[in-house]
């Protein structure tokens, strides 16, 4: 699975690999995994425009002090005008208040699976926008993640009478084709400034947008039960937002794109399991069917075969 939109230029540098990568890569799939039953349950306690808004801005607090703090904290320049716009709107506003909207009617778990359906929606874009050739590799993964949207989608056993449903698997299915533009165009953009120095700015603007959003929609924040709220926003704002993104863009300086590609294909099935284990959530054995199909599709598709396998020389 690709990283967040403005991680993925930062998948390139194949820089070697220190020892503590693989440590802090584990920790960034956990966090991001868990933070999708943390959305959930944020929902009892503010509405979807609330929480979408309220963790974006401790988010952008959080990275603005962490981009400070590192000495990587700049002004943006006219040339990433266009990629701060795209994603700042498309990936980190539209995307994250689709989902939460989504959540009101979806479980966590259905929800991760269906987000990280996006890196299935660049393949084709990409052919289209950007003239990237469709390998028969990737027409295969693509193949194979439909079919695993087409086993969750089950004609006859989903319930079409039910709205709610219906929207929400929508939402969540649009969010995933926004993000898959937010990405195609990150890949046609040429930058000036880093992606992860960027990141703050790209939050401030979608910050922004979402709490005037949610000032318009749903009036000043109406918060219950304090406490249990307090932590969720801390989690999702601060480790979720703000730390695990600075995890990210540290782990995919060290690691090889192949590596990080694969290994983020592991944060809908964490979210699959947290979801079921936090929430209670009840998983069918069509949500595990799709969720192989479509990682397995997304690991066909995305990740990169390697060049010649790797020989070890037997000592003398």
């Amino acid at each position: 699975m690709n990283l967040p939109a403005s991680l993925q230029r930062l998948a390139s540098n194949r820089s070697p690999v220190r020892s503590h990568a693989g440590v802090l890569f584990a920790i960034v799939i956990v966090t991001w995994g868990v933070n999708w039953p943390v959305s959930k349950a944020l929902l009892a306690h503010v509405s979807p425009w609330w929480s979408t808004a309220l963790r974006s801005a401790i988010g952008m607090a959080t990275l603005f002090v962490i981009c400070a703090l590192s000495r990587r904290l700049v002004l943006p320049r006219r040339g990433d005008l266009p990629v701060i716009l795209s994603v700042g709107l498309l990936h980190m506003t539209a995307f994250s208040l689709l989902v939460a909207l989504s959540l009101q009617y979806v479980s966590a778990g259905r929800s991760a699976v269906l987000a990280y359906t996006t890196p299935l929606w660049v393949m084709p874009a990409a052919r289209l926008w950007l003239g990237e050739a469709l390998t028969p590799r990737r027409l295969l993964g693509l193949a194979c993640g439909l079919l695993g949207l087409l086993v969750m989608f089950n004609p006859i056993a989903f319930d079409w009478h039910d709205h709610n449903a219906i929207l929400g698997n929508a939402l969540v299915l649009l969010s995933a084709f926004v993000w898959a533009i937010a990405i195609v165009h990150m890949r046609a953009h040429r930058w000036v400034n880093g992606p992860f120095e960027l990141s703050p700015w790209q939050l401030l603007l979608a910050s922004v947008m979402l709490c005037t959003l949610a000032f318009v929609v749903d009036g000043a924040p109406r918060v219950t039960g304090w406490a249990g709220f307090s932590a969720l926003l801390t989690y999702g704002g601060v480790v979720g937002g703000g730390i695990a993104y600075w995890l990210a863009g540290v782990v995919t300086r060290q690691l090889p794109a192949g590596v990080t590609s694969l290994g983020l294909l592991g944060v809908p099935v964490v979210g699959t399991l947290a979801s079921a284990l936090i929430l209670r959530e009840s998983l069918g054995l069509d949500v595990w069917i799709a969720l192989a199909l479509i990682v397995g599709g997304i690991a066909l598709g995305t990740v990169p075969r390697a060049a010649t396998p790797c020989r070890t020389e037997d000592p003398a």
